[in-house]
């Protein structure tokens, strides 16, 4: 009998070995958590698409993000739930608008134990749902919708937050929004561009979170899912107007997208496993058809091969849990 002379299964043969030998790792301090905040609630709002996760009140939200920072997740990201909407998203650059009063309590409760970061765009603030100003036949204006990015960026950065989440897709707003918080003395603020962000068919259970008031898509800004060469031409744009750090999102449908950015530009690629992939790995689990724990683990271990330095998951905090277990 001939025998094989190479064996690769023997960096297999115990849990020590494989340990010792893997590639890619996973840590809580490479997870953000996602977090949303409901202005006029007293207690958190369960969203019942994405079970587990709710629309915080000021105090829920300050617990959680308590919690968060316990389990030793890196960061939060916030957006805000207005009460009231206009046509200019007047309550996104508001100091008392919701957003950033609960930037401002975040950054006292936790503030020195993880990163606390905003989103940055308009659709939450907005009575029509886009990321931006709207001309007179309904399309977004890009030069008009970065004034108030600028505002709004302002704005983040007095409330104290660390990261500000450029996600809304408007052409130049990395640049225009470091001019901008240069000029006002905030140079140390963060910009996390969302560079290769997609129109993709998994936002839909978000879009409850934060009670999106959505007329019509957002094509006509975010990314054609089937262009992948546009995803890395946006994050070397991205990088080259001075982002510290570039986004790819969604991540499980553009993990060769995450790959060739990672591949191409000098500064850190994050991944946001987005609504509707936490809520088709919660749906299976909760109908016994797979592993909650072992799915979730693999997907950010996929996301984390594929080249992300860090990952904006729904389950930051209890896959930290996980990880501290394991």
């Amino acid at each position: 009998m001939s025998f094989p002379e190479i064996r690769p299964r023997r960096l297999r043969q115990s849990p020590a070995v494989r340990n010792l030998v893997r590639e890619t790792s996973l840590e809580a301090r490479q997870l953000v958590l996602p977090m949303f905040v409901r202005e006029g609630i007293t207690e958190a709002v369960p969203i019942s698409s994405m079970p587990g996760v709710a629309q915080h009140s000021l105090d829920s939200l300050r617990r959680a993000a308590v919690e968060a920072a316990e389990a030793g997740v890196g960061g939060v990201m916030l957006f805000g739930v207005p009460e009231v909407r206009d046509a200019i998203g007047s309550g996104a650059d508001d100091p008392d608008g919701i957003l950033n009063v609960a930037t401002a309590a975040l950054v006292e409760e936790v503030g020195d134990a993880l990163v606390v970061q905003t989103d940055l765009c308009l659709d939450e603030f907005t009575d029509h749902g886009h990321c931006g100003v709207l001309t007179d036949d309904g399309s977004v204006d890009n030069d008009a919708t970065l004034e108030r990015y600028v505002a709004m960026a302002l704005a983040q950065a007095r409330a104290g937050s660390h990261l500000l989440g450029l996600s809304g897709m408007m052409d130049g707003q990395v640049a225009a929004i470091r001019r901008g918080l240069d000029a006002e003395g905030f140079s140390g603020t963060l910009l996390l561009g969302y560079a290769a962000k997609y129109a993709s068919a998994f936002y839909g259970p978000f879009r409850e979170a934060v009670d999106s008031q959505l007329q019509g898509d957002r094509r006509t800004y975010q990314l054609d899912p089937g262009n992948r060469r546009e995803g890395l031409r946006e994050a070397l744009i991205d990088e080259a107007e001075g982002a510290d750090i570039v986004m790819v999102k969604p991540a499980m449908s553009f993990l060769d997208v995450l790959r060739e950015v990672r591949d191409a530009v000098h500064i850190p690629v994050w991944a946001y496993q987005i609504s509707g992939e936490y809520a088709m790995i919660e749906a299976a689990s909760a109908n016994g058809w797979i592993d909650r724990r072992a799915a979730v683990l693999e997907s950010l271990l996929s996301i984390r091969r594929a080249g992300a330095d860090a990952v904006l998951t729904y389950w930051a905090t209890p896959a930290a849990g996980w990880l501290r277990e394991r």
